[in-house]
């Protein structure tokens, strides 16, 4: 490409500390022309370092740019980002990123502009060189066909065009004057929720490993519990505004979740349905151990045991997040269903 179109990086972050001057950094070293990429950093309040970090970043290099991020939730980082963006495309990228060549952004314009689409979706990889032994089975997990949505392209090997909804993460600027910006009242899965409302559009999504990017798991049980509740919510609520994505792998979560609370009182009020009942989670228990055991046979035997308890912490937490949300969520408007965004 002669003509290189100019590139807007948007980063939507709070409490990256630990990661964001390395992420900027992958960016800064991208082999693109330095007039043609802007990096647009947008911070929510803090209780780290995180905002200091930037604003001395963006002190030395005029491509990054500091904004403070009142609302502190990404669906508003995001919003911030495209608003304040000069570049022909806007891409996403979070906080916690490696990236493992120089070329993404060059692949960017250049596959953007060889398959003729105004969306790119990208994969988007677990498997991170600093992984300890416990991220490195959250990376195998997520990425078996046990650990991530059914529809999703997230971790797709292949270049192909795609449905946007899973995976969405470039645009051209003249998506978001068709369907407007992300939906601030969204959480989590407000990109999800955008990427939805483009496919609606009718736009059609190119990916290709040359897009890839790497984030860094969760480092506990705990902290990847805390993450799939707060994407169990916000599935629900994505449900809720778009009913057309409430699918099976959007229910099973929740009604695992249920079925294991209702368990001891189906026992009770019938022995020959709780069995049946029983034999559901036995299945369920041979596949978690089978996918388990392929880790281990890849990877080592440590994962045998690390594997089947993150499986339950990713299930339990969709599910017990949709059911929060279910319960205590606030209903959306009417007419706020109906508008293509905010």
């Amino acid at each position: 490409m002669e003509n290189w179109p100019k590139i807007s990086v948007v980063l939507p972050i709070r409490n990256e500390a630990e990661f964001i001057a390395r992420t900027i950094k992958y960016l800064q070293e991208q082999d693109y022309p330095r007039d043609k990429l802007e990096i647009l950093v947008v911070v929510g309040d803090s209780t780290d370092n995180t905002a200091e970090i930037v604003q001395q970043i963006a002190s030395e290099d005029e491509r990054v740019r500091y904004f403070h991020n009142q609302k502190n939730w990404s669906s508003s980082a995001r919003n911030i980002g495209a608003k304040a963006a000069t570049g022909e495309i806007i891409t996403y990228i979070d906080g916690h990123t490696y990236i493992d060549n120089d070329q993404l952004l060059k692949s960017t314009a250049r596959l953007m502009s060889e398959n003729n689409v105004s969306v790119l979706s990208r994969p988007q990889f677990l498997d991170t060189p600093e992984n300890t032994t416990f991220q490195k089975a959250v990376a195998c997990a997520r990425k078996s066909p046990l650990g991530h949505g059914l529809d999703s392209t997230i971790y797709s090997e292949q270049d192909m065009l795609v449905n946007p909804a899973s995976a969405g993460a470039s645009y051209k600027r003249e998506v978001f004057d068709t369907v407007g910006y992300f939906d601030e009242s969204f959480d989590a899965s407000e990109d999800y929720e955008f990427n939805y409302r483009i496919s609606q559009a009718g736009y059609k999504a190119f990916t290709s490993l040359k897009l890839a990017v790497y984030y860094y798991p969760r480092n506990s049980f705990l902290t990847l519990f805390k993450q799939m509740v707060r994407y169990g919510r916000g599935r629900m609520r994505l449900a809720r505004k778009h009913h057309g994505t409430l699918g099976l792998g959007t229910l099973i979560p929740p009604f695992f979740t249920l079925g294991l609370l209702g368990l001891p009182l189906v026992n009770n009020l019938s022995y020959t349905l709780g069995q049946l009942y029983s034999g559901c989670y036995l299945l369920y228990a041979l596949a978690v151990i089978a996918s388990a055991t392929v880790v281990a046979a890849r990877q080592g035997i440590a994962y045998l045991f690390l594997v089947p308890p993150i499986f339950l912490a990713i299930h339990l937490g969709l599910g017990c997040g949709f059911l929060l949300e279910l319960i205590t969520g606030k209903k959306i408007p009417k007419k706020q269903k109906n508008r293509i965004g905010k």
